[in-house]
Formats: C-alpha cells, structure tokens, sequence
C-alpha cells in the first residue's frame, strides 16, 4: 500500500465550558481534596502548543499546526531546525486539522469548512512563498481523495460531490498549478475508486440494496460479475485499500472467512491472495508501507494496548528500538520517501503526547516538541486496561482512569468507591483506546472515575463484535453499559448513586438512552450533538451518506416500512422522555450536519412541555463537535460545574473560559449553579 494515499485517506475522512463563581478560598478547599492541584481547562482543551508534524517526501522540511492569532494554521520549518518555524497559512475563523504534503515536496494541502458544515474544501500554500490558493472553489461542496502518484508528484485523484451530492466524480488536480480536470461522470453510484500508480481508476466499490459491497474492476466493466462481493456482515470490515505503486498487487483489508481484519495481497496476475498481517484478537489496524513500492513493512493492533509487529524483517530493530526508548507508546506519524527518517508520535499516558524525528540509519531520536507543554508538572493519571463481561458472555475491553490519590498502590483500584463518570464513544463504529485521553484526564482531576467501554459495535476487535450489535441500539448495546456499571460498582471503584453519563454523538444517544430508558441509574447526563429521535435522524443523514443508507438500514432500523419505523420508535429516547427523572445537560452545534440540531430541540421541547428541567447549550459556528478552543473550553466549564452539583466533584470557575466563545444558553441556565451569573459576565460584543 503506498503510505502516501492511505495517510491522505485518513486525513480527510471525516472527521467542549462554564463553571460557577465561588469564593476562591472555596475552590481552593476543594482542590485539596482530590490530593492535585487542579489543572486548568485551558491546559486541557485549550490550542495545543504545536501538534502533527509532518515531514516533507525530499526530507528536507518539517509542517506542524499550531497557533497564529489564536488559531490553528500550518507553520514549515527546517528538517534541522524546527525553532526557525514560520506560519504559512493564514486561516482567521476555523482551526486547519487536515493537512499534508504533495508528493512534490512543493506544495501543501490542507482542508477546511465553514462553521463545522463538514463541506471541506481544499486548499494549496507554497511553503517557500506562502501563497494559498483555494482548489475547489464550489459551493456546498465536499472533498475527498481517491489516490496518489509517486511516478507522477505533481497529480493525484480526488472525488468532488458539486454535480451530484450523494456522489463524488473523480477529477486529476495538478497540485503545483492548481488545475483540476474532470475524468469521469460517477453515473454508477460508485462509493470509491482505487488508482494505480498511473491515476488510472482501477477498482471501483458500490453498495447494494442489501448492505453488500461489489468491488468492480474498470479495465474490464462489462464483465458479468464483480470482481469481488463483500457480504453485509463483512462491509465495514473488509474493503479495498490500495495498490502496489507497480499496479500488480491489490490490498485488502480483509475479514471474510475470519473474524478480525487481516491485511492481504492479492497478485492481480495469478489471482493469488496472500495473508499479509494478522491477529486472531484485533484488527490489524495501522501498517507502515514502504513510501515507493507501497509494500507493507509492519503492522499494527490495538487490545488493552497499541503493538506493533514487523512483516519485513528490516524493521525489527526499528520497532525493537521506539520500544526500548520510548516510554508508553508509539505510532508513525509520517516518513521521507528515501525512508530513513521517521516522525513518531510519544504517548506516555501520564505526559503531554511529544512527536520525536527518528534516524533510521543511525538509531537516534530528537525530540521535536511537546503538544501541551503546560501539562509538565501537572499529576496525570494513569490509564487502565479491564475486561468486562457483558451479560451474555462477550468481552468487553474498556479502560479505567482514577483520580489522583484514589488508587495508592496502583492496582487499579481505588482504596474507597469515588464519584464515576461512563464516558461513551461515539461512532457507535469507533474505538476508546489506551493513551493519554483529554476528558478523561480531566474528569480524573475533577475526582471522577472515568469508565470508557468498547461495547458491542466497536471497532478494532472483529466483525463479530460489530455484528451483535445489529438492531441493538437502545438494547444490548445499552445492556453493554448498564453491565460496564454494575462490574464498576462490583468491583468498589463506585456506588450506585454517583454515577453520571455522558457521550458525543452516539455517546449522547447512549447518554439519552440511559436518562430515559434507565431513569434511575445515572445521576445525571451530559447529551453532546447527540441523537434524540431514530426516524428523524435516519431521514437527515447528509446526501453524501446515500452509499451508507442500505448499512444503516440493517444495523438501525428501515424507516421507511410502518414497522421499521416502529421500532426506531421504540428505541428513540424523545419517545420515552416522561420517564426522565435526573438532571440533563444538552450541547449541540447548530450547523451539524450528521445530527441536526432538531435532534437536541426535540428533546429539549419535549422535557420543557412536560416542566422537566433541562439545560441547553447551543453554538451557532460548530458542527458535530467543538473545533474552536473558546467553545471548547466553555463547554467543559459549563459541564464541569454541571458535574459538580450532581456527583460532587471539584471544579474551576470560569475565569477567562467564556471569553471569545460563541456560548447561547437557550434553556436552563438556573439549573446550573452559578451559570446565569457567569453569563452576564461575558464581555459583550
């Protein structure tokens, strides 16, 4: 696989506050408790100081993201000197998160949208000028990569969705003029095309009514059959994932005829599939490629802990070498194309994650910097790998944070139950991971337990596991947690009478659930740009989800049957909120496109109708999440102190966190001690 298209692949698939004023003398009586000084929201969730570095493919430069006037942009340094950094961008609204180099080593590539619309467009700067160019000036318009050339630097493939915007038509951009030049109508309602060396368009995938996936070979479209068929059960497991840059090798990341994924290679001459990584108790889920052949080097999995295994036998003292050196864990965060060097990212778990530039040839490491250098000195709490017996016998890998002072001998358990927040992931298709983790850091600090649970639907432990969570949301799913909850209470990390809920997206679904179908178990609940109505939310998906429809379908519910639609009902938390009975915080972006913002008004509508107390929380700039630091920030000062009153824990006030933020509180700021105060002390426009 050409590392090249599977880390642009990455970067554009795609893709928090308010506390009471107190007394200081207060909050410095509270602080003592949790045995830590309480580290500052900002220090948290704030800018990073520099983060993802990436080195250009002649080795001679190095990109990060950092600030500039408060806002993320792309800085370019010497490979030497990292201290002679420049800005190179000049983004003034929205934080860039997306970037890379072209495999020219003379342009860079980055993405942005518009307050959180998720419709990216792509952008060029000359790093030696600092010229940007807008590539993809469409309206209403998403950007997506379909592959990249080592034998021909200055081009590659990307899908725009402006014709048609369920669809993505491939187009050849020359990254060094800018020029885009369409190649083909995508008529056939193609999810994806797979390139060669040459752009040409090699494979393509399509959905069927079903939920299975034909992969098609485009040399050859009339042929009668597919290429291949992915059955349902296998679709979000098994999937095309490049080319050799010779053309004669297609890999695949593959689970039919096994449970976890596999990476193979199939010789496109002889038809012969080869096994190339495996791992009977995790999905392969990362590789290191060599940057011009594609070949897979070495390969990652993650169970309670991310390992690494060489495929090649010349990066065995690689792997043996970050293993020794680097405390925690490590992962390839980019590489030149001659391959010698290396930047990996450092994740000791109780430190701020640090990026170091490897030399291959002479096993060395320089650190490059730190990502939240203000964490050094704070107390960080360690992170704890468990297993977790589900009710019908599936393993659940879930991770444990304590606070500080909690758990003396450091056993993982703490010495007498404290407060305990279940932080649920979002997804439900994605994964909590072992490492260093912002909320949970946080929460820990606040004197929280934080349990964050794999339950089924997750990622990274097979197709098995993704399956049994078919037509489960609100059922096992939910049971999956409740289970998480009793083991927690079992285990003395908690009583039952302190536990809160909260979770993004599904997590705040998952925290809907909880508040609604459970009304008793949790204390309270934080609902983040959650779902709230399953029939509603099944007919906004965006347009350019129309190839995840038939996927959504079978693992959700149909809505467009009486009975389907039943069910989503059934399974709805707005259907069931007369049962509410604890007290619920609701954020949401106003301009989401995966989860409307009707989702968060119907609950919120549906509480008030019924002189239930909810507080709402909106942002007028965001989407799906909170990119801007200000919001980010208010949002965990207004949940921190919301946490307070309902588990006890400590809390900061609010400070300077409401500054620069776009914070409406719609409903319900009485029902958070102290927020109406705050709200009248944020400077006016």
């Amino acid at each position: 696989m050409q590392k090249s298209r599977s880390a642009r692949a990455a970067l554009f698939a795609a893709l928090a506050a308010t506390s009471i004023f107190v007394p200081a003398a207060f909050v410095v009586a509270r602080a003592q408790d949790g045995g830590a000084p309480l580290i500052p929201r900002s220090e948290i969730f704030g800018n990073p100081d520099k983060t993802n570095p990436q080195i250009s493919p002649d080795g001679k430069w190095i990109a990060y993201l950092a600030p500039k006037d408060g806002v993320l942009n792309v800085w370019v340094a010497p490979a030497g000197d990292i201290a002679a950094a420049k800005p190179v961008t000049n983004a003034a609204e929205r934080p860039i998160r997306q970037y890379f180099w072209a495999a020219n080593s003379a342009v860079i590539l980055y993405l942005n949208d518009k307050g959180g619309d998720e419709n990216f467009l792509l952008y060029s700067v000359d790093p030696a000028t600092a010229e940007n160019k807008l590539l993809t000036d469409f309206p209403n318009t998403r950007v997506v990569p379909f592959g990249g050339s080592e034998s021909r630097p200055d081009e590659m493939v990307i899908g725009l969705n402006n014709r048609d915007p369920q669809w993505f038509d491939p187009y050849l951009l020359n990254t060094r003029t800018g020029t885009i030049a369409k190649i083909a109508d995508n008529t056939d309602a193609y999810d994806a095309y797979i390139v060669d060396d040459a752009l040409n368009l090699r494979f393509a995938s399509k959905t069927n009514s079903d939920g299975s996936t034909d992969v098609v070979k485009l040399d050859d479209k009339l042929a009668a059959t597919p290429y291949t068929t992915i059955p349902f059960e296998d679709s979000q497991t098994t999937a095309p994932a490049g080319m050799s840059t010779d053309g004669k090798t297609l890999y695949f990341i593959e689970s039919r005829n096994r449970d976890t994924i596999a990476l193979t290679a199939t010789d496109l001459e002889t038809g012969e599939t080869k096994v190339v990584a495996e791992n009977p108790k995790a999905d392969v889920q990362a590789a290191i490629s060599d940057p011009v052949s594609g070949r897979p080097l070495a390969f990652s999995t993650h169970y309670l802990k991310t390992e690494w295994t060489a495929i090649d036998p010349s990066v065995q003292a690689d792997i043996d070498f970050l293993n020794a050196n680097l405390p925690g864990q490590w992962t390839l965060n980019s590489q030149s194309r001659d391959d010698t060097v290396w930047i990996v990212s450092n994740d000791p778990v109780t430190a701020s994650v640090n990026f170091q530039l490897y030399d291959r040839t002479a096993k060395t490491l320089t650190k490059l910097f730190d990502v939240r250098p203000d964490l050094a000195g704070d107390t960080l709490a360690p992170m704890f790998g468990v297993e977790i017996k589900a009710r019908d016998g599936l393993t659940l890998p879930s991770f444990l944070t304590l606070p500080a002072g909690a758990d003396t001998n450091g056993d993982g358990k703490p010495e007498s139950p404290v407060p305990m927040v279940l932080n649920v992931h979002g997804g439900p298709w994605a994964q909590d991971t072992y490492g260093y983790d912002g909320e949970a850091q946080w929460l820990a600090n606040r004197g929280y337990a934080v349990l964050q649970v794999n339950y089924r639907g997750s990622t990274g432990y097979g197709k098995n596991f993704i399956n049994a969570a078919d037509g489960e949301w609100g059922g096992k799913m939910h049971d999956d947690l409740l289970d998480a909850v009793q083991w927690a209470i079992d285990q003395g990390v908690t009583t039952p009478e302190k536990v809160a809920i909260y979770g993004g997206s599904y997590g705040g679904y998952a925290t809907m659930v909880g508040m609604t179908f459970t009304p008793t178990t949790f204390a309270c609940g934080v609902d983040i740009v959650g779902v709230t109505n399953l029939n509603t939310f099944m007919n906004t998906i965006p347009p350019y989800w129309e190839s995840a429809r038939p996927m959504l379908y079978r693992r959700i519910g149909d809505p467009t049957t009486e009975e389907g639609r039943a069910f989503l009902a059934s399974r709805s938390p707005v259907t069931h909120i007369g049962d509410i009975q604890r007290p619920l915080l609701v954020a949401q972006g106003a301009n989401d496109p995966r989860v409307n913002k009707d989702e968060a008004d119907q609950i919120v509508n549906a509480m008030k109708e019924r002189g239930l107390p909810v507080t709402y929380v909106l942002y007028p700039d965001e989407g799906h999440g909170f990119a801007k630091p200000a919001n980010r920030t208010s949002f965990y000062a207004v949940s921190e102190s919301f946490l307070s009153q309902c588990l006890g824990g400590r809390y900061q006030p609010v400070g300077e966190d409401f500054n620069g933020a776009s914070l409406q509180v719609l409903e319900g700021a009485e029902h958070v001690p102290g927020l109406k105060e705050a709200l009248d002390a944020m400077p006016k426009p």
